[in-house]
This record gives C-alpha cells, structure tokens and sequence, in this order.
C-alpha cells in the first residue's frame, strides 16, 4: 500500500542468471572516398585531417597535402593549387561556409594564388571537401575547384592543450568546455615562426636571415542551445613581414641590388547558427567579414650601398562583408532540396605604382596604373535537388545566379550530375557545370599612359568555363579504393591582352597593367587514377597518376601549351605509424620489427 502519510520502501532482491551474453561492439565506419558535401557525386573527395596529419611531406599544410590529389600539380617552392591545367587563381578557399582570402602565409608573393603554407593546423582543422571541378550548385565564383573547409569543435568534456616546436613554428593550441557538464567548447591555436623565433633570441645576424616572420591564430567557439539552434564564433587571422636584406659588401653582388619589403595581413571572422525548423529542415547561416592586405616596396640601390630608389610600391587591401544562408528540406525519403544565397559587399583600396622597366629601370620615377578607392556588391543565389529514383540511381540538378555590380554582369549556370550504384563495391558516376570567376579587383582600375584616366578593363565579363567528370570507383576492400576520372573542360571569355599571347590563364603576378578583353579560350582535358589504402593497422599508401593536355587561346588567336600543361604528374604517399599486433591494436615505440 502506497499512501500520502508514509513513504514506502521496498526491497526487491534478484536472482542471479547462468547464461552469459556476448558482448557487442559498434565500430563507426567512414565512407573516406565520397565527400562530406551529399550534393556532390563526382569530381570531389574529402580530406580526412586524422589522416592527412600523419602524411609526410605535407608539413601540416593541406594546401601541399591536396597538391598528391589526382589531377593536382603542386609545387615545392609554394603551396599553390593548379588543378587540372587551371591557374592556382581559379581556386576558391571556403571556410565555414563563406569564401575567404588566400590563407596562406606570404600569399601571391611567389606566384598568384599560392603562398608558403597555410595558415590552418591539424590542430583545428575539421574534414574537409576538395572539388576537383563540376561542383555542385552552392559553389560559385569559381573555375577549377573548390577546397571547402571546416574548423572542428573543441572538446566539450575535458581540458587538452598541446605546444609543439617544428620547422616551421612554435605552436600552442588549446580545447576544451566553458563548463564541465556543459556542451559549450572552445579550440584555439597559435603559432609562430620558428627562423623569427631564433632571430629574436640569437639577434645580431640571425635577425636579419631571418627576414620572414609569420604567426596565425584560428579559434571556434561552440554554443548548442536547447530550442535556439547550435551558434558558433570562429575566426582566422594571419601577420607576415618581410625583408630580403642586403649584404653590406656588395663588390661581389651578381645580381641587381635591391632590397624588398613586404606587409601582409589576413583576417576571417564569423558567427554561423543552424536550426532545425523541424525534423526534415533546417536553416543554415552565416556572418562573415573577411580582411586581407598586401603593401610590398622595392629599393633600388647603387653599387655602394647608397642612394635607395624606390621602384615598387603596391598596396592592396580589401574588405567583404558576407551574409550566406540556405535552407536544407527533405520532402521524402527521395527528395532534398537545398536553396540559398550570399550577399557580399565588397570594400577595396588598390594604389599600384611601379618604375617603367622594373628592377631594369634607368632613374625613371614611378608610374600609377591603378587607384581605387569604394565598395561594390556581389550576389548569388541557387537551387539544387538530390532525387534517388532507387538504391542503385540518384541524381542531382541544379542553377546558380550570380550578379557583379560593379559592371552590371550576370551568370546563370546548369550544374546536373547522376549516380549509378552497380553493386557495392561498384559505381559510377557523370557530372557536368558551368563555372564562371570575377577577376581581382584591382584589375578593373587598370589605367595605362595611352588611354589616360580611362578605366580600360572596368567592363570585364566573368570567365566562364563548361566542365564534365567520368568517375568510376572500385572500393576494392573496406580500406583500398581505386578511382578512375576522365574529364573535359572549355573555358571562355577568359581575359586576354589583344594582340598578344597573353592571357589570365598563364598569369603569375599578383597585378596587372596592361588592358585586357574578354575574347580567350582554354580546354583542358585528361585521365586521372588513384589508388589508395586507408590507414589501418599503422600503415597506408596512395598512389596517383594523372595524364592531360592544356592548351589556351591568347589575344593574337594563337593556341599554345599553358604554363600548367605538364601532360603527365605521379604522385606516391607510403607511411607507417607505429606496431600493430594484427589485431588492430597499436604498439608506439622506437623499434618496429
């Protein structure tokens, strides 16, 4: 009898049973060959940070990581992208959902769209997607590719902090929840140089062969809530220097004796919030601003160390204010639709100036070919569906809009892909896009001593380019892949110089100064193969062969190999971490036998 006036206490005691149950254990498993991105069926693959931080030669950097991709012509000296015959500047860097600023350190220096290395940390990087081409209809303001990333959520149940020394930097990170309990995190990371380190330890010479000097800071704070949606603040920001001193005996100098120095920041800031609305749709957002400068100057100097002539002076800074949003519905078990928009107002301040013949130049003053000051707009706007007719096919269709207001130009591109699941190991898959780029903004306040004033390239046209992808993949075992892509791709209304082989194609300086028109083709085109092992039992390998052609049509109607045109790459990753015992278990140490 249970009663208001007295509690209750029972005591039920229990019989202990004969039969003992096996355990069961659930294993996560990784389909590490598709992309993160569902709306995406070929031409992309993700980039697992678990696993790309133990690859070597990547110095941490998935710039120079993604450059062993099929496809991908990297280069030692940088970590620019050329995928597939494009220049590195037609590469789009997404973070969070918005596009960003090159995010390497001592961007363009060395060759537009490339850098030294990333500002991003396998401490704070999440898996991410890398577009090969054909993207899907979210992606614009592109031609080659896209290399979508994501920075991680930090640890919400216990403290970690990690300080590291290498090469290339000193480096302190740390995670963990607001509150214990709470399902709040935050992840932060610093890093700084290490040459700039020991320069400031060592002084004297030390300090001046250390002319570069970098540091980065990334961090993401988490913020579940219970009705109001997951919010999140993260940010990116880099600061560059440098100086190439000159030696104080020039006597023996075999080269021109100038002295450069170069300023460049790089910063990104955000707060994105996802909702569900209800248990098939959710919402998805962003507010982003995003900063990047560059001021490089240039001092000619006589044989004697005196007399510094300035030649070069170039500042470029810009500042975009991004608002991104779409909407995620499922309105069956076959159906998905994702439709969304970004406003981007762009903020700029180029002030070119360069002596005529530079560094060849004969006491010449300098000349201003590019003086700016304002702000313009661009927006977009696209729609695509994901509809599975069965197991074995889904399609995807899908248009992007885009609008430049600075010269009034418009885009409206297709993007379609399908998906045949021939047997579970078997599948194949065809995708097609159309692409389009606006070119940097210094570009379209190019002015030259013949036409005076007059805004030569202020009416630029976007590129435009149609790109096709066969992939076919064999998952061989649950660790090996094999894939299989050919693919075509026609660019046009690329920007050339008339008259002239010169095109934006095979582009290498960070400005312009010559008038350029809208009336350059390209085509590329080519096979890509790649066979890899997935790290298991502490070891994994990939192998990658790519063979292409190139060609671009410049201003003089001539089609010639572009700078990019290599016909074939090779690429081959072999590693071991650690012991295994076969079991799957691994044993670190020194000595493996």
């Amino acid at each position: 009898m249970v009663s208001s006036a007295k509690e209750t206490i029972l005591e039920i005691t229990m019989k202990e049973s004969v039969q003992a149950l096996d355990e069961i254990v659930v294993r996560p498993k990784t389909n590490k060959d598709a992309p993160l991105n569902p709306m995406a069926l070929a031409g992309a693959r993700m980039l697992s940070v678990e696993e790309a931080s133990r690859y070597a030669g990547g110095f941490d950097d998935p710039a120079r990581l993604v450059g062993s991709f099929a496809g991908v012509a990297g280069d030692v000296t940088s970590n620019s992208i050329a995928i597939r015959g494009n220049s590195p500047q037609s590469l789009q860097w997404k973070l969070e959902g918005v596009e960003i600023p090159n995010p390497s350190h001592y961007p363009e220096i060395g060759g537009v769209g490339g850098g030294i290395l990333t500002a991003f940390s396998s401490q704070v990087l999440g898996n991410s997607d890398f577009f090969a081409g054909a993207f899907p209809a979210e992606y614009n303001n592109a031609l080659s590719g896209v290399f979508d990333m994501a920075l991680r959520n930090g640890n919400n149940r216990q403290y970690e902090h990690t300080a590291q020394v290498g090469t290339l930097g000193v480096e302190f990170a740390s995670e963990g929840p607001f509150k214990k309990g709470e399902r709040a995190s935050y992840l932060f990371n610093y890093r700084y140089s290490s040459m700039a380190l020991a320069g400031d330890i060592a002084g004297g010479d030390m300090k001046e062969v250390s002319g570069m000097r970098y540091q980065d800071l990334s961090f993401k704070i988490n913020l579940p809530t219970q009705k109001a949606g997951v919010f999140s603040l993260w940010g990116i920001g880099t600061n560059d220097g440098f100086v190439n001193y000159l030696p104080d005996d020039l006597s023996d100098f075999d080269y021109i004796p100038i002295e450069g120095t170069a300023r460049q920041y790089m910063g990104t800031a955000g707060l994105g919030h996802k909702i569900f609305l209800d248990e098939n749709t959710y919402l998805k957002s962003t507010y982003a601003v995003t900063y990047s400068q560059n001021h490089t100057m240039t001092d000619l100097y006589d044989a004697n160390r005196r007399n510094p002539q300035r030649i070069q002076d170039m500042l470029d800074k810009n500042t975009n204010l991004i608002f991104h949003s779409y909407l995620n519905r499922k309105f069956s078990a076959r159906h998905t639709n994702r439709t969304g928009v970004t406003l981007t107002n762009l903020f700029y301040d180029d002030n070119y100036n360069i002596a005529p013949n530079a560094p060849y130049t004969n006491g010449e003053p300098m000349e201003n070919f590019a003086d700016a000051d304002g702000n313009s707009f661009l927006a977009s706007a696209y729609t695509q569906s994901s509809y599975q007719f069965n197991e074995q096919f889904t399609a995807q269709l899908g248009l992007n809009m885009q609008y430049f207001a600075l010269n009034r130009r418009w885009t409206f591109e297709k993007r379609a892909s399908i998906r045949w699941q021939v047997s579970p190991r078997h599948v194949f898959a065809l995708a097609y896009g159309m692409h389009s780029r606006h070119e940097r903004l210094d570009y379209y306040f190019v002015t030259t001593l013949e036409t005076g004033n007059r805004l030569v390239n202020k009416n630029l046209d976007f590129a435009k380019a149609h790109h096709a992808v066969l992939s076919y993949d064999w998952n061989v075992s649950d660790n090996i892949h094999f894939r299989i892509e050919p693919y075509f791709q026609y660019l046009y209304d690329v920007p050339v110089v008339p008259g002239s082989g010169i095109s934006i194609i095979n582009q290498t300086d960070f400005y312009m100064t010559r008038q350029l028109v809208n009336d350059g083709k390209g085509r590329n085109f080519g096979i890509d193969f790649t066979f890899e092992r997935y790290l298991k039992d502490g070891y994994y390998y990939m192998l990658t062969a790519s063979v292409f052609d190139s060609k671009y049509r410049g201003g003089d109607g001539v089609w010639r190999n572009t700078r990019y045109n290599r016909r074939f790459l090779t690429n081959a990753w072999v590693g071991k971490n650690g012991c295994s015992d076969g079991t799957g278990k691994m044993y670190w140490g020194l000595i493996c036998v």
